[in-house]
């Protein structure tokens, strides 16, 4: 084919990758499952409009070396660190369970070994890109599910790597083709020490030379060649260009220019990933999935049940993270991933896969992904309801202090409720913490903090923590659905405490409201009151007034920001802001020295001058003929205007109008 029809062919699949795009954005599904079905429609199998997709993959392919060489790139070690137990426990411990209860169900439908146990290594693998992107998007990468979930698919992609690694040798028809493709795999893993070590010791120097002229866009030259040419150079010497670009990513993490190399990467990575995937999406014939809609179904429910139930387990009996979290985690993973179709083509291409056999795995992924988003969303009403369930089943247990009364309960002991058990620790308030985040349980009992390991949407676990005899109980969880079950409880528990309860989105404050909360605080308009509130104490608006402005915001719920930007602010608001308050003013360096009566501050400025603070010694109602200096802080009543007046006075302008 001539170079102007490829080329007509590539702008066909960039055109139907946007519609996809676009169209399934609009519809909140995922972005690749709209690159497949754009794929299937202009393929063999729909229109036709590409008779070929071989012509066009091979370039295609380019999207997931630059994914690979991102994700190379972006691997995070200190995390690996800190996550390595979910990534190596529960991360190694569902690839495997997953490939091998795969590979006995296949060996049972009559699939021979080879073809049972690449099945099992398809499914093991998870949508890392669709599953950070909806976890990020509810809020919940830093949840004890999100956190697990994040272990959990670094691992999977890691083993993206020997799963490549293992296509020839299962591909081999013999015994000595086997021993042939092991002695490859063997030079391949001496080539890819070399490949290291030249990598390690040739690209970071490169990199700092390059910068150092301060070109642009030779740093860009630069780090596609280093894409291409790592994946280049890995094939060479018997890898695949998969391989060779995470390797070259993995090497170049440590240089101090990995940021700015993700950054030159990450537009030309989305546009050929999403030509990858349209290619993908190609070898979908509907007809043959219509003619295997019996095997379609069944792989697809099966994936789902058994990709949740295997994570669920794990998570719950071997993280001991409590059943709820490990059902969430289980359905937020219930899906094939996109590596599993880049090893899909490997085995496709080495003839480990039949028709019937892949045109039945790349129908039931895109159904899989299809419905994660709608997993992620009832994966929390789902777990609660399981683990209600189990609840029912439990005895209840005794309480963690019965004599406690009149006391603060927190709900999650993450950064915020740490802080404030800080606080009521230094005023002798008394408080037991609940988490279900097993590290920050042992962390906190490590510093002799009375907070306990439990899910807090589990009835005993509450009632271990006191709450009928609270005084307050704080909220601060990261997944609102859970919030809300945490906060009807207390209120049943509990009819006459205070509750206090966190939402990422003001959407949540009236249900959450309505199920008891005392005050929600928002953190999508918190945001926006701390960024307002520092403006105008910077515009010069005295602190009490600010603070009364932004308690009054919280008061009404948040009504006031969840208007139009063109319906005009309430006069009532801008009066509190206009009203006299208090406030601290500091004595520039080189500003005024003299007595409170021979400044003439009231009668200049028109505040009054309530104390003044000198090196940390405070004198009250300061007398006339008080001298004040330069450091001094001087606290005062009045309105803005006078607040204005004060400065100018203090910084030594004289002519400050009375």
């Amino acid at each position: 084919m001539s170079a102007p029809d490829i080329l007509g062919e590539f702008l066909l699949l960039i055109a139907m990758a946007a519609v996809g795009v676009a169209l399934f954005e609009r519809l909140r599904l995922p972005a690749i499952a709209g690159f497949l079905v754009m794929g299937a429609l202009v393929g063999p199998g729909g229109l036709e409009l590409v008779d070929d997709p071989e012509r066009v993959r091979s370039l295609a392919e380019l999207g997931v070396v630059f994914l690979l060489f991102e994700i190379g790139l972006e691997l995070p070690l200190e995390r690996l660190r800190r996550l390595w137990r979910h990534a190596l426990v529960a991360g190694g411990l569902q690839v495997l369970a997953t490939v091998m209860l795969v590979w006995l169900a296949g060996r049972a439908l009559g699939l021979s070994n080879r073809a049972a146990l690449l099945m099992g290594a398809l499914v093991a693998m998870s949508s890392t890109a669709l599953v950070m992107r909806l976890l990020a998007d509810r809020g919940e990468v830093d949840a004890p599910q999100g956190q697990i979930a994040v272990g959990i698919l670094l691992f999977q992609d890691l083993c993206i790597v020997p799963f490549l690694l293992l296509v020839p040798v299962l591909a081999a028809e013999d015994p000595s083709g086997a021993r042939m493709a092991g002695m490859s795999l063997a030079r391949s893993g001496m080539g890819l020490a070399a490949f290291f070590v030249v990598a390690r010791f040739v690209l970071p120097p490169l990199l700092d030379r390059a910068a150092r002229l301060g070109s642009r866009d030779l740093f860009s030259l630069l780090a596609f060649l280093i894409v291409v040419g790592s994946a280049v150079a890995a094939e060479r010497i018997g890898l695949t260009l998969a391989v060779g670009a995470f390797l070259g990513g993995l090497v170049v993490s440590a240089s101090p220019y990995a940021h700015q190399l993700f950054a030159e990467v990450l537009p030309l990575r989305g546009v050929l990933l999403g030509l990858f995937f349209t290619a993908v999406g190609m070898l979908f014939d509907p007809l043959a999935a219509a003619r295997h809609a019996h095997e379609v179904l069944a792989y697809v429910t099966g994936v789902i049940l058994l990709k949740a139930a295997v994570v669920a387990a794990i998570v719950a009996l071997g993280l001991r993270e409590g059943l709820r979290i490990g059902v969430v985690t289980g359905l937020s993973l219930a899906q094939t991933g996109e590596f599993s179709f880049v090893l899909a083509a490997a085995a496709a291409t080495a003839g480990l896969l039949s028709e019937p056999l892949q045109q039945t795995f790349v129908a039931g992924s895109v159904v899989t992904l299809l419905a994660t988003p709608f997993l992620v969303a009832w994966a929390p009403r789902v777990g609660a309801w399981i683990s209600s369930g189990a609840d029912r089943l439990a005895s209840p247990a005794p309480e963690v202090r019965p004599a406690l009364a009149h006391h603060v309960v927190l709900i999650g002991f993450g950064l915020a409720n740490r802080q404030l058990a800080r606080v009521l620790s230094a005023l002798g308030k008394p408080y037991v913490g609940a988490d279900a985040n097993a590290i920050s349980v042992r962390e906190a009992l490590g510093r002799g903090e009375p907070v306990i390991y439990g899910d807090a949407t589990r009835r005993p676990i509450l009632e271990r923590l006191g709450v009928q005899r609270a005084q307050l109980a704080v909220v601060a969880l990261t997944d609102s659905v859970t919030t809300l079950r945490v906060v009807r409880m207390l209120r049943q528990l509990n009819p006459e405490a205070t509750i206090l309860a966190r939402t990422r989105y003001v959407l949540d404050v009236d249900e959450l409201q309505s199920a008891g909360a005392n005050l929600v605080l928002a953190e999508e308009f918190e945001s926006t009151l701390g960024l307002l509130a520092r403006t105008l104490q910077a515009a010069g608006i005295p602190e009490g007034a600010v603070a009364r402005f932004a308690e009054e915001l919280r008061e009404e719920g948040y009504e006031l920001m969840r208007v139009p930007s063109e319906v005009a602010l309430d006069p009532w608001l801008t009066e509190l802001l206009e009203q006299v308050a208090t406030q601290w003013v500091e004595v520039p360096e080189g500003g005024v020295e003299g007595s409170l009566r021979d400044l003439e501050v009231r009668a200049r400025t028109g505040v009054n001058v309530l104390a003044v603070d000198r090196g940390g010694r405070t004198s009250p109602n300061p007398e006339p003929g008080y001298v004040i200096r330069p450091g001094d802080r001087l606290l005062v009543v009045g309105s803005s205007e006078a607040m204005d007046r004060l400065r100018s006075l203090l910084a030594g302008a004289r002519d400050a109008p009375p």
